[in-house]
C-alpha cells in the first residue's frame, strides 16, 4: 500500500483517454432502459405462430358468430309453433263436419259431408292389419321416439345428392302432426316443428294409441277418412274382418290416396300392395309364402247403391232438429239415428210420386206431401214433395196451408169438451155471422142433424155454430193442447180451417185421438253420438200428458170412423181395418187433405200447388183419401188388426133410423126449451140417486 486513501487515488484512464480522446460525462439511464439492460431479453414470435394465434382468434370469433346465428335461427324455427292439441282434440281437429244418418236397425241411410267411419280400436283388429300400415309407412315405428333421426339423415343425404326431394322420412307420428296440427308447407321450419311436436306426442301417448289415432284419421281417397270408412265402403266389411290382401291394399293408399283410390285406379294400387306385402315379409310380420298368396288373391270391391235422393226431405228435417238439440260447439263427427223406416219411406215416396204422375196433371195438382207417425211418436216416413231433386222445399214441415174441414176435428173437440154430445141436434141452414155467410160444400142444407152426422158430412154451418158457442179463443186453445203451434186467427171463419197449419202439426193433433186423449209427441231423431261412441243426445219418451178427456177422444174417434165408413172419407178405407179420419178442402180447391189413423199409426196427406193456384175440384175425399188408403195399407202391412179406441161407439144405422134419431132429439130439445130441463136427463122416480 502507498499510504494513500482510495478517495485520493486517480482513476485509471480509459482506452479512449489513452488515445487522447476528449472525455465526456456519462449520460443518465432511465429506469426502464436500465431494466432492459440488466434483464433477460424477450424472444420474438415466429411468423408461423403468429398466424396460428390470429387464426385461432378468428376461428373463435367465427364460432361465436355462428353460434349466435345458429341460436337465432333455432329460435326462429320454433317461433310461432302451435301447441300440441289435447288428446281429445286430436280426434276432431281439422275435421270437416260430417253427419252419418242411420236407421234404428243400424242400416246406413246417408252421409252428408266426407265419409268418416266409426272409431276402430287396436284391440279389435287382427295383427296383420296394423302391421300392414307399419310396413308401408314406418317400419321402425316401435323403435324411434317420434322422429327417426337415422332416416332423416339418410333422406337429407339422398335429397342433397339428387338435388330434389325424393325421400321424406316421415314417421307415422310425424304424419299425424303434419295432417292434424301443421300447415302443408314444405319448409325446413315446418319440418323442424313437425319433429319436435312428434316427439312431444310420443311422450304423451303410447305407441298403440298413436297408431290407433292414425288409423282413424288417415285419408284413403274417394272421400273416405279412417279405416272403418274405407273397409266398409270398399269391401263391405268391418276392419276386423279384413284379409291380409285387403289390409295391404288399404295400407297402400295413404301414400297417394287420390291417385291410388280403389274406385278409380285399382291397378296402380295393387302394384303398391305388392310393395307393402314385400315390406311386411322383410319386417318379419309374414313369411314369403303368405306374401305371395296375398299378392295373388282376387280383390272384390262392393257395388254400393247410390243414396236415395228422396231421403233428402227426412235428412233436411233431421238437420234442422239437430240444430235445436245440440250446442253450437258440437263435434263435427256425428252419427245420428233416425226413426224413419227405410223400406216404408221408399214405398211411400214411390206411391206419392207415381200417383201424382198419373192423376195430378188431369186434376191440375202438381205437389203432394205425406207423413206417417207411430203411436209412440216415431216419424216412420216423411215425404215433403213429389221429387226432392227438383224441389227441396218440405211441404210436410215447412208449408203452412189452410186445412179446411180437416180443422173441424179441433172445433168438435172443443165443443164436446164443453159439454156437447155427438147426438146433439143443430140446424143445417143458411147462416150469417156478422158479414160472413158460411156455405156447405155441396150447397145443400139438411135441416136438423146430429153433430155426428154433421161431422161425417162435413157441414160447414154446424162447425160455424159450434165455434160461436164455445168461442174462437177456446178453439185456438184446444188446437194448442193438441199440438198445433202455428198462428191461428180467432175469427168466425177459423171454424172452416182458414188459418194455415203444417201437415206435421195437423197429423200430430189427430194422433192425440189415436192415443185416447194423450198428446202425441212426434220425434225424428232417436240418438246423436260421435264416431267414438260418446252420446250427445238420446230421446227419452216423455211422461204421458192427457190433453182431452178419454170420453171426448173416443166420441171423436167414433165420429171419424163414421166419416170413413159412411161419410165423405169413403176412399180412405183400408181392407181389414177400421180407420178413423177426416177430409179437408180449402176455398176454391187450393188445398186438399186427409188425415186419419188406425190403432198403431196416424197418417196425414196434403195435395195442392206451390203457387196456391186452384186445382180442378180436388177435394179431401178424392186424391188425398186415395193416397191415405195406400199409405196406411203399406204402414199396417204385417200388423195385427186393431180398431181405434172408441170405434165401437159408432154403430151404422139406416138413413130412416138416422132421421128418427134426429126427430126425437129435436123433440127433446123442444121440451127442454119449454121446461127449462133437458128431457134426456129426467130419471124415473124409482131410479137410484
Amino acid at each position: 500500500m502507498d499510504g494513500k486513501s482510495p478517495a485520493s487515488a486517480k482513476p485509471k484512464p480509459t482506452p479512449a483517454a489513452k488515445a487522447g480522446s476528449k472525455q465526456t460525462a456519462p449520460k443518465k439511464k432511465t429506469p426502464g432502459l436500465q431494466r432492459k439492460a440488466t434483464g433477460k431479453a424477450k424472444p420474438k414470435l415466429s411468423l408461423r405462430w403468429r398466424l396460428i394465434k390470429y387464426g385461432l382468434i378468428a376461428l373463435l370469433v367465427t364460432m361465436l358468430g355462428a353460434g349466435g346465428t345458429g341460436y337465432w335461427y333455432y329460435r326462429s324455427l320454433y317461433t310461432g309453433m302451435p301447441d300440441l292439441p289435447s288428446t281429445a282434440e286430436l280426434w276432431t281437429v281439422k275435421r270437416e263436419p260430417a253427419t252419418e244418418f242411420r236407421s234404428l236397425d243400424g242400416s246406413l241411410l246417408a252421409i252428408r259431408g266426407p265419409r268418416y267411419g266409426r272409431v276402430v280400436r287396436m284391440a279389435d283388429l287382427p295383427p296383420h292389419v296394423p302391421q300392414a300400415f307399419i310396413a308401408a309407412e314406418d317400419k321402425r315405428f316401435y323403435v324411434h321416439d317420434g322422429a327417426d333421426t337415422t332416416a332423416i339423415a339418410r333422406a337429407a343425404w339422398i335429397n342433397w345428392r339428387t338435388g330434389r326431394t325424393v325421400s321424406g322420412a316421415s314417421t307415422i307420428t310425424q304424419q299425424l302432426i303434419k295432417n292434424l296440427v301443421l300447415d302443408p308447407r314444405q319448409t325446413i321450419r315446418r319440418k323442424a316443428q313437425e319433429v319436435r311436436l312428434a316427439r312431444e306426442l310420443e311422450e304423451r301417448l303410447s305407441k298403440n294409441e298413436i297408431l290407433e289415432l292414425y288409423l282413424n284419421r288417415v285419408y284413403f281417397g274417394a272421400g273416405f277418412y279412417g279405416l272403418d270408412a274405407a273397409s266398409t265402403h270398399y269391401f263391405g266389411k268391418p276392419p276386423a274382418e279384413l284379409s291380409l290382401a285387403e289390409a295391404a291394399l288399404l295400407a297402400a293408399l295413404p301414400q297417394a290416396p287420390s291417385r291410388l283410390a280403389l274406385t278409380g285406379n285399382l291397378d296402380d294400387a295393387r302394384q303398391r300392395q305388392a310393395y307393402v306385402l314385400s315390406e311386411m315379409a322383410d319386417a318379419g310380420f309374414i313369411d314369403v309364402l303368405q306374401a305371395d298368396l296375398a299378392r295373388k288373391e282376387e280383390i272384390t270391391l262392393v257395388e254400393r247403391e247410390g243414396e236415395d235422393p228422396q231421403f233428402g226431405y227426412v235428412l233436411d228435417a233431421a238437420a234442422q232438429e239437430m240444430r235445436a238439440l245440440l250446442p253450437e260447439d258440437a263435434p263435427p263427427d256425428l252419427v245420428v239415428t233416425l226413426t224413419v223406416e227405410p223400406k216404408l219411406q221408399t214405398q211411400v215416396q214411390e206411391l206419392v210420386a207415381a200417383t201424382m204422375a198419373e192423376q195430378g196433371p188431369d186434376q191440375s195438382a202438381s205437389q203432394a206431401a205425406a207423413i206417417v207417425m207411430r203411436d209412440d211418436g216415431r216419424i216412420a216416413a216423411m215425404v215433403g214433395g213429389v221429387d226432392y231433386t227438383t224441389s227441396e222445399f218440405n211441404r210436410a214441415t215447412q208449408a203452412r196451408r189452410q186445412p179446411g174441414s180437416a180443422f173441424k176435428a179441433v172445433v168438435y173437440t172443443a165443443a164436446l169438451n164443453n159439454g156437447a154430445s155427438p147426438y146433439d141436434i143443430r140446424q143445417d141452414a143458411p147462416l150469417r155471422i156478422d158479414r160472413w155467410e158460411p156455405r156447405n160444400y155441396t150447397g145443400i142444407y139438411l135441416g136438423p142433424v146430429t153433430l155426428a152426422e154433421a161431422y161425417a158430412e162435413s157441414l160447414n154451418t154446424v162447425a160455424a155454430q159450434l165455434t160461436q158457442e164455445v168461442g174462437e179463443e177456446t178453439v185456438v186453445e184446444t188446437a194448442r193442447r193438441l199440438g198445433i203451434e202455428s198462428d191461428l186467427n180467432p175469427v168466425p171463419s177459423l171454424a172452416l180451417g182458414t188459418s194455415g197449419v203444417t201437415l206435421e202439426e195437423l197429423t200430430r193433433a189427430y194422433g192425440t185421438f189415436m192415443k185416447d186423449g194423450l198428446r202425441l209427441e212426434p220425434f225424428l231423431i232417436a240418438k246423436i253420438e260421435d264416431t267414438r261412441g260418446n252420446v250427445h243426445f238420446e230421446h227419452v219418451e216423455p211422461s204421458a200428458r192427457r190433453v182431452i178427456r178419454e170420453d171426448v177422444s173416443r166420441n171423436m174417434t167414433a165420429m171419424m170412423v163414421r166419416t170413413v165408413e159412411n161419410g165423405t172419407g169413403g176412399a180412405a178405407r183400408v181392407a181389414g181395418w177400421r180407420v178413423a179420419g177426416k177430409t179437408g178442402t180449402s176455398q176454391d180447391w187450393r188445398d186438399a187433405w186427409f188425415v186419419g189413423y188406425a190403432r198403431p199409426a196416424v197418417v196425414g196427406v196434403w195435395v195442392g200447388n206451390d203457387n196456391d193456384s186452384a186445382m180442378r175440384r180436388v177435394s179431401g175425399g178424392g186424391l188425398p183419401a186415395e193416397l191415405f188408403s195406400g199409405i196406411m195399407g203399406l204402414t199396417l202391412a204385417g200388423e195385427e188388426a186393431r180398431a181405434p179406441r172408441g170405434a165401437e161407439r159408432y154403430v151404422a144405422i139406416s138413413e130412416a133410423a138416422e132421421q128418427r134419431v134426429t126427430f126425437y132429439r129435436t123433440l127433446a130439445g123442444a121440451f127442454a126449451t119449454v121446461s127449462g130441463r133437458d128431457v134426456a136427463t129426467l130419471q124415473p122416480a124409482n131410479a137410484q140417486q
